[in-house]
């Protein structure tokens, strides 16, 4: 199956996966173990190509801990991916987020810059309902960056 997953890789992201032609395939939270990752991303298999968002390592004020947590969860993505031959593209959220032409971050709270994504998502995706959520908008987003990347657009 020809798809195109687009992955927040927060604890609290998610993944979405779309057809080259817009449909949605899939969307849901981030799975919660390794394990989890890898079943859930083995459905799509070769012949996909995969958007990721490159996130830091660290956040302001964050312990070592966590991330060394986040860290080790974004290799567990990365591996699931190669173990599948998934080709992944990171993609910085500054770009992703430009396609959009929603302004900039800095000119909104993170509540209001996140509910910003979200509509957008809600905006091109509304057959999905509440299945939209804050976990799963940004992967929607990131996904749908995706594919317009692979068409060309």
């Amino acid at each position: 199956m020809r798809a195109i997953i687009g992955i927040d890789p927060g604890l609290n992201g998610g993944i979405a996966v779309l057809g080259i032609t817009g449909d949605v395939i899939d969307v849901a939270k981030m799975p919660d173990t390794v394990y989890d990752i890898y079943e859930y991303l083995s459905r799509f298999g070769r012949g996909s190509v995969c958007y990721m968002e490159k996130v830091g390592f660290g956040m302001p004020g964050q312990s070592s801990k966590a991330t060394a947590t986040f860290a080790r969860h974004c290799g567990h993505l990365e591996m699931a991916l190669v173990a599948l031959g998934i080709p992944t593209f990171e993609v910085t959220p500054s770009k992703w987020m430009k396609s959009y032409q929603l302004g900039r971050s800095s000119d909104y709270s993170k509540t209001e810059w996140k509910n910003r994504l979200k509509d957008t998502a809600q905006r091109l995706f509304p057959q999905l309902g509440k299945k939209i959520t804050l976990a799963t908008s940004d992967a929607l987003l990131i996904a749908e960056y995706g594919r317009k990347q692979e068409i060309g657009g």
